[in-house]
């Protein structure tokens, strides 16, 4: 059971792709594969966290003040994990922006919490909650490899598309600018929903 609540959602119950949810930071943090990777991995672990301390609150947290525990837990991770990433990781701090602090409003980590964390046990809730952090986390990470190396001929900076053939050098290629602006996001991740559910035979 525990094999599957990890592995499902990076497939066939994946939350972007499927589910639909944490769109709007593929759009955001998706240029640059860095930023990317770090903010799919500060969202697998706070929503493996949360899951798992509001798991073992469960049956001491009246039904009317749920939401707020909730958002108290959540929020006390992502404090955690931006002072963590201003400490070691101040670039990508800058780069990743007020993103880091808008994971408390990330529906898949409410969602996770409400439908999974709230009626089961601790360690199921915390690889339920690692896995569909880890599903969210490979599409941004899927995004922002094509985004960067036919936006930027980059990938985590480094040049990957080989100067000789750019046109200024006497090449033939040149980097679609379009790959960096917001709305190509949304294209590529509309082609990853519809790749996923083509193969998966999924409504």
């Amino acid at each position: 059971m525990n094999w599957k609540l990890l592995t499902d959602p990076i497939g066939k119950s994946n939350p972007v792709t499927v589910l639909i949810l944490g769109i709007c930071s593929a759009l955001a943090v998706t240029v640059k594969l860095e930023p990317a990777l770090v903010m799919g991995l500060a969202v697998a672990v706070v929503t493996a966290c949360s899951s798992c301390i509001l798991s073992l609150l469960r049956n001491t947290i009246p039904p009317r003040i749920r939401i707020i525990v909730q958002l108290v837990v959540v929020a006390t991770f992502v404090i955690l994990v931006d002072q963590l990433l201003r400490a070691f990781a101040y670039d990508i701090s800058k780069q990743l922006s007020v993103f880091v602090g808008l994971i408390i409003t990330n529906c898949i980590i409410m969602g996770r919490i409400e439908a999974f964390a709230l009626g089961n046990r601790p360690w199921p809730s915390f690889i339920d909650g690692l896995g569909n952090g880890l599903g969210y986390g490979m599409i941004l990470v899927i995004v922002a490899f094509v985004r960067e190396l036919f936006g930027s001929g980059t990938l985590f900076g480094y040049q990957i598309i080989p100067e000789s053939w750019y046109i200024a050098n006497g090449g033939f290629y040149a980097d679609n600018g379009l790959m960096i602006l917001p709305p190509m996001a949304l294209i590529v991740v509309g082609l990853i929903i519809w790749i996923q559910r083509s193969i998966m035979r999924i409504n």
